[in-house]
């Protein structure tokens, strides 16, 4: 396999110049959202490769399927990723920030996703030295800047799903809340059996729900030996699963 090129079942992912490399993240949240038959419209923030986007479109028929990206090599290989795939009729990327896209944007989407940027404080060492730890710090998208998007271009009945470091899971809940966003399903997530929770993926709605559904997901038994439920949960995807 080509280090510039990912290839998946349905569909083919260039990531040579976005910051942001195709992970395990990205791919667990595509493929666990949720989408019903309602779902016509949906929104990718900060879209880096096209990845989540590519994924939705894959699952789902939903007529617009949007992305926005202010990185300027990641917007140009998403555009890209879009147009190579087989749904590059209903995919379109913008080049913005969140803020100058929910700033003029006045359409509503019935799911909005999101791998945002993960250090809510300056690290320790130097951001700039990397493009992936600049694309991992909020300066350009803070939590609040996310949510206050998601709160106002959600449509009624829809769904924000995220996924996070676990670290961050009790904070973004509390600033959800602010903005009337409140979780309706949490997926805890741990590498190996013996291991931390490491990734936290989550669900929003406007109305509370009477109780959160949470569950936990092991990748691995041990190196390259992955649980039956994370192969069920991503073999529509990786080609040898």
């Amino acid at each position: 396999m080509s280090d510039q090129v990912f290839r998946f079942k349905e569909f083919e992912v260039e990531h040579s110049r976005s910051a942001m490399k195709i992970g395990t993240d990205a791919v667990l949240l595509g493929a666990w959202v949720d989408i019903d038959e309602n779902v016509s419209s949906i929104l990718d923030v900060g879209a880096g490769t096209g990845i989540l986007a590519l994924q939705l479109a894959q699952r789902s028929p939903a007529e617009t399927i949007d992305a926005v990206e202010i990185d300027p090599d990641a917007f140009e290989e998403c555009v890209t990723n879009f147009e190579n795939s087989p749904w590059g009729d209903r995919l379109f990327c913008y080049h913005a920030s969140f803020t100058e896209f929910y700033s003029e944007m006045d359409e509503k989407y019935d799911l909005i996703v999101s791998n945002p940027p993960y250090f809510s404080e300056q690290p320790r060492f130097d951001v700039q030295n990397t493009a992936r730890e600049q694309a991992r710090f909020q300066e350009h998208l803070t939590f609040e800047d996310l949510l206050l998007g998601v709160s106002l271009l959600l449509s009624e009945q829809g769904q924000f799903s995220v996924v996070l470091p676990f670290s961050e899971q009790e904070k973004f809940i509390s600033v959800a809340r602010e903005y009337q966003l409140y979780p309706s399903d949490i997926l805890e997530v741990r590498g190996q059996p013996a291991s931390p929770i490491k990734r936290t993926l989550l669900k929003f709605r406007r109305h509370k729900t009477e109780s959160i559904a949470k569950e936990e997901l092991i990748i691995e038994h041990s190196r390259h030996e992955y649980t039956q439920e994370y192969i069920d949960l991503v073999k529509d995807f990786y080609l040898k699963m």
